[in-house]
C-alpha cells in the first residue's frame, strides 16, 4: 500500500513558476514509475510527467515539454515537479501517483494561473 500527498500549488500569474512535492507513505515507493497528473475542472486526470525507479528515464506530455521539469528522492520518498513559464491552461488540481496508476488518489494540490 503506497499513499500520497500532494503539496505546493497555490495562485500565480501567467509566466511564473511552483514547485510542487508529493511525499510517499509505504515501502516499495523505489521500485515505481511514479507520475504527476492534473485534472482541470470538468476534464478528465491526464498525466504531465513521469520519472523512472531509478530517476533515469523522464516523460513529459507535449503541453509542458521544456517548461516542467520532473525528480524524485528514493531516501525521502518524494517526487517533485519544477513548473516554469506557467500558463492559464495549466491551472489545474495536481496529483501523483504510480504509472499506471495502481494506488487511491491522494488529495492533489490546486494550482491555478490568473492575472
Amino acid at each position: 500500500q503506497v499513499q500520497f500527498v500532494e503539496s505546493g500549488g497555490g495562485l500565480v500569474q501567467p509566466g511564473g513558476s511552483l514547485r510542487l512535492s508529493c511525499t510517499a507513505s509505504g515501502t516499495f515507493f523505489n521500485v515505481y514509475t511514479v507520475a504527476w497528473y492534473r485534472q482541470a475542472l470538468g476534464d478528465q486526470r491526464d498525466i504531465v510527467a513521469s520519472i523512472s525507479s531509478s530517476g533515469g528515464t523522464t516523460f513529459y506530455a507535449d503541453s509542458v515539454k521544456g517548461r516542467f521539469s520532473i525528480s524524485r528522492d528514493n531516501v525521502k520518498r518524494q517526487v517533485f515537479l519544477e513548473m516554469n513559464s506557467l500558463k492559464p491552461e495549466d491551472t489545474a488540481a495536481y496529483f501523483c501517483n504510480t504509472k499506471p496508476s495502481i494506488w487511491s488518489w491522494g488529495q492533489g494540490t490546486q494550482v491555478t494561473v490568473s492575472s
